[in-house]
């Protein structure tokens, strides 16, 4: 028994946890204002039922009285002409009809004192309805801002769920950006090494690439030797220059043994 107590416990939990999440304040105010609004318009209705009873009852007795005015005025005729048995039963019918006047008024006065309670009632409720929507609304504007409040708040610091997907994508972008970025070092790396063949159809041969690491090896050997020759006090500058260099060049190009051909055909 006390296994079904428990998880009937839980299972109320549960529900009432659930109940709390999806219970939107302004909505139960807004019912509660629907029912006491209902429950004014009963009492209007009541008080709208025994003002009608109490108006037909007024009316009843009207009639009676005049039909009892009436019998007192036959009663008064018939002694003027004698017949007093007749004025004697006109006047048995006012009396029988001076009971049911003397019931309706007692009707009458209760009614109206129901219809004055009710009245009250009435506008009693009515000012408690007024003050209630007044605080109704008062403590909607104040969650709705609070609520709105909450979301900037949420939203400043990154934890609403809106802003947590978008800092999830950011951070997606980011990551697939940068692995693009390895990914495309990687492959000139290993395009430029040779491992990988360039599929447009400029690849170069081991040769050419060989030439080209030789060349790259003399520039970098003939810019070291220019710095050095700067920090000696040299011509430095002259050498580092497209113009300087080849004038260095010229006097180990220029063949030193033209003049001392024609020497050596003199001897012979």
């Amino acid at each position: 028994m006390s296994i079904f107590r428990r998880v009937s416990t839980i299972f109320k939990a549960k529900a009432n946890s659930a109940l709390d999440k999806a219970e939107d304040p302004r909505e139960t105010l807004d019912y509660s204002y629907q029912k006491q609004l209902e429950l004014l318009q009963k009492v209007r209705r009541g008080v709208a039922d025994v003002a009608t009873s109490r108006k037909r009852v007024e009316l009843q007795a009207s009639q009676l009285q005049a039909q009892s005015a009436k019998l007192q005025d036959q009663a008064q005729k018939a002694l003027g002409m004698g017949r007093e048995d007749l004025a004697r039963e006109a006047l048995t019918r006012k009396s029988a009809l001076q009971g049911q006047i003397d019931d309706l008024t007692t009707q009458h006065a209760q009614l109206q004192g129901e219809e004055e309670k009710l009245t009250l009632a009435s506008q009693r409720l009515q000012a408690k309805v007024e003050s209630f929507r007044t605080r109704k609304e008062t403590i909607k504007a104040t969650y709705t801002a609070a609520e709105a409040q909450t979301r900037i708040n949420e939203a400043f610091s990154g934890i609403s769920e809106e802003m947590s997907d978008v800092g999830l994508a950011v951070q997606r972008a980011e990551d697939k950006t940068q692995q693009m970025q390895a990914r495309a070092g990687a492959i000139d790396e290993l395009l430029a090494s040779g491992a990988l063949d360039d599929a447009s159809g400029t690849q170069k041969d081991s040769i050419t690439l060989e030439l080209e690491r030789m060349s790259s090896t003399s520039g970098v050997d003939d810019e070291l030797a220019a710095m050095k020759a700067q920090l000696a006090g040299g011509s430095a500058p002259k050498q580092l220059s497209g113009e300087a260099a080849a004038p260095a060049q010229q006097p180990v190009q220029q063949p030193a043994a033209e003049p001392a051909r024609p020497q050596d055909g003199d001897v012979r």
